[in-house]
């Protein structure tokens, strides 16, 4: 069977992650690369706030380039669209007849709502592997599979700081508030991935001082030795 070539929108976090596992059991489609959005002059990926340094390290181990989409920084939705256009116009001009692109989202309707739409703007198909998971139970297969990550980022109007800079692990489950879905999917949380299946090798990141960005998220910085 010809396998169809996808593109995977790559955050850093566990469920772009566990995306690209879930995708590469697959024998109808090949990830051939990832798209990351950064913000200009920080370096960092849009919102995760994870360092280029890092992310590329990830793509290394996951042994797939990345279509990088520059963001200015405090653009507006419509400057979002914009460069996420001009990525994905590079990617199809690096995988010509390119169509496809994943995404990690877990059960948010109107996120998947405005990605369809926008991808039907542009012209391309959007496919959600993990879509309408248990996040319960998602986290543990997770976990069980060999995933490990750092919460690099918590959004403090909805999780104590004191949760930023921890492992994602059996012991933050069971700490972790019932108001907080377990895989953070409502944006109380973001991860660093670090290691797992979709990955050749661990990264070995440090983890460095955590600071209070916009009164609201906390941000645990993560470097490479």
């Amino acid at each position: 069977m010809k396998r169809t070539p996808i593109l995977l929108s790559w955050s850093g976090g566990k469920d772009a992650a566990w995306t690209l596992h879930a995708l590469r059991q697959r024998d109808d489609v090949e990830v051939v690369g990832l798209l990351t959005t950064f913000t200009e002059g920080y370096d960092r990926v849009a919102m995760q706030g994870i360092r280029r340094t890092v992310l590329l390290a990830q793509a290394e181990a996951a042994a797939l380039p990345v279509i990088e989409a520059w963001m200015p920084q405090g653009t507006d939705n419509a400057g979002y669209e914009a460069t996420f256009a001009t990525a994905l116009e590079r990617a199809r001009e690096r995988w010509p007849g390119l169509t496809d692109i994943a995404f990690g989202d877990l059960f948010l309707e109107d996120i998947k709502a405005y990605r369809d739409a926008l991808c039907a703007r542009l012209g391309w198909t959007p496919h959600y592997p993990l879509f309408g998971s248990d996040t319960a139970v998602l986290a543990r297969n997770m976990l069980d599979g060999g995933l490990r990550a750092w919460l690099c980022c918590v959004d403090t109007t909805q999780l104590d700081a004191r949760f930023a800079g921890r492992a994602f692990d059996a012991d933050l489950l069971a700490d972790l508030p019932g108001t907080v879905d377990p895989c953070g999917e409502r944006g109380e949380f973001h991860t660093l991935a670090v290691a797992g299946p979709m990955f050749a090798a661990p990264l070995a990141v440090q983890g460095g001082e955590t600071v209070l960005r916009d009164s609201r998220f906390a941000y645990t910085d993560f470097v490479l030795p």
